[in-house]
């Protein structure tokens, strides 16, 4: 039984009136991802000051992960209580209470924990935020508003190691991660004085709701396809500096730096495909993307020189290109008081298989075989993306009004 009735929903308006709620989420989402990548430029002096080796700094990551799979467990219930608005609030502020401890403590295992936190809290706004950019701002314009919000992945990706580097120079580690917490906590407090989405409840992550949500086949078909763009961009990319060390002959620095800059094409491509999403529709924008994606992750594993550099610095931008369709594709597949349960175990699912076990089988693939074979699978694999994209049923719950 569908209770939007119970509470006052916000009446969608056009992406241009509601641009500075959909920058000011844009904001919050960037800070919480900065907050878990700026730990991969600075773990060299996090290992060299901690004493620790490569394993145990492999074990803060998985930490870090751990806090992203809980999330969803705990976003809708807590949506459910304080509202979308205040689990916005509540994640902003947190991501900056538990950088703090973070550049004070010195044992390992309690710099795990912290870590975990702040993946957690990181990880708790995008339910919330998605269900908010979809409430507030009418269908038409979706892609617009989605397209701002997911300007934060590429642009971390990017922006994280530059800050860490030029401000090592003058600061410590520990410098950075607290004036990282005090930027978060400014932007918690004026969200919380200036902030007016998402003044209405999310669903909890409950065993009627999931079950409701499983029901969906193009749920599923949309955690496939979720899986591909995941492999494609946390999956493969992790892997990258190895590839092009061991296989294609980079000395690591040019290596990093390459596929640093690539992700700017990523960034670039994020304003237009919203404008396009909103033209051509979420189905073709996805299929086109992941079968972009699939011809240019098959180039990456059998070019050189050059032509893998430019194929390199194309594929970003497919990528990119999926995401605004993608979490507007979803929004779609659900009635409007469960888009923020379809967007806490969509996701997260997807991420298990693309940025988890897509690492592991190139990893162990490369030991057998090499890189380059295991990433040709991979391009394979999303080439069935435009092919599940015909079996995916979208706008049932079109006519239907509500949060």
């Amino acid at each position: 039984m569908d209770d939007t009735g119970l509470y006052d929903c916000p009446m969608p308006e056009s992406f241009h009136d509601k641009m500075g709620l959909t920058v000011f989420l844009a904001w919050l989402f960037y800070l919480g991802f900065v907050s878990r990548v700026l730990f991969a430029p600075l773990m060299p002096e996090i290992e060299k000051e901690l004493g620790i080796g490569h394993g145990e700094a492999g074990g803060l990551f998985l930490m870090m992960s751990l806090g992203y799979l809980l999330a969803p467990l705990c976003s809708g219930y807590i949506s459910s209580r304080i509202n979308h608005l205040g689990t916005l609030k509540l994640s902003a502020l947190l991501v900056g209470v538990a950088l703090i401890p973070c550049s004070f403590i010195k044992s390992v295992w309690a710099l795990g924990f912290w870590l975990m936190v702040v993946g957690f809290a990181g990880s708790i706004h995008l339910p919330s935020a998605i269900s908010t950019i979809t409430a507030e701002i009418q269908k038409s314009d979706w892609g617009k508003g989605l397209s701002v919000h997911q300007c934060a992945p590429p642009l971390s990706f990017v922006s994280a190691p530059l800050i860490a580097a030029f401000l090592l120079r003058w600061f410590t580690w520990r410098e950075i991660v607290l004036l990282w917490a005090g930027i978060a906590l400014l932007s918690a407090f004026l969200y919380s004085f200036l902030g007016k989405g998402g003044e209405f409840p999310g669903r909890p992550v409950n065993i009627r709701n999931v079950k409701v949500v499983g029901s969906t086949g193009s749920f599923w078909i949309m955690v496939a396809l979720f899986a591909m763009a995941m492999s494609g961009n946390a999956g493969i990319f992790a892997m990258l500096p190895l590839y092009f060390v061991t296989e294609r002959g980079f000395d690591l620095g040019t290596a990093n730096y390459l596929i640093g800059l690539s992700q700017l094409s990523g960034l670039v491509m994020v304003f237009f495909v919203g404008w396009l999403t909103d033209r051509v529709g979420q189905k073709r924008i996805i299929a086109l993307s992941l079968l972009l994606t699939g011809i240019l992750t098959v180039l990456l594993s059998c070019t050189k020189g050059w032509l893998l550099i430019m194929v390199l610095f194309l594929q970003p931008a497919m990528l990119t290109a999926f995401f605004p369709a993608g979490f507007a594709a979803l929004s779609r597949i659900a009635p409007p008081s469960l888009r923020s349960v379809t967007s806490a175990t969509g996701p997260p699912l997807a991420f298990l298989i693309g940025g988890g076990m897509t690492p592991l089988f190139l990893g162990h693939f490369a030991q057998v075989y090499t890189f380059a074979a295991g990433i040709f699978i991979a391009g394979c694999f999303f080439l069935l993306g435009p092919v599940l994209v015909l079996f995916l049923k979208l706008g049932r719950y079109d006519d239907q009004s509500g949060c």
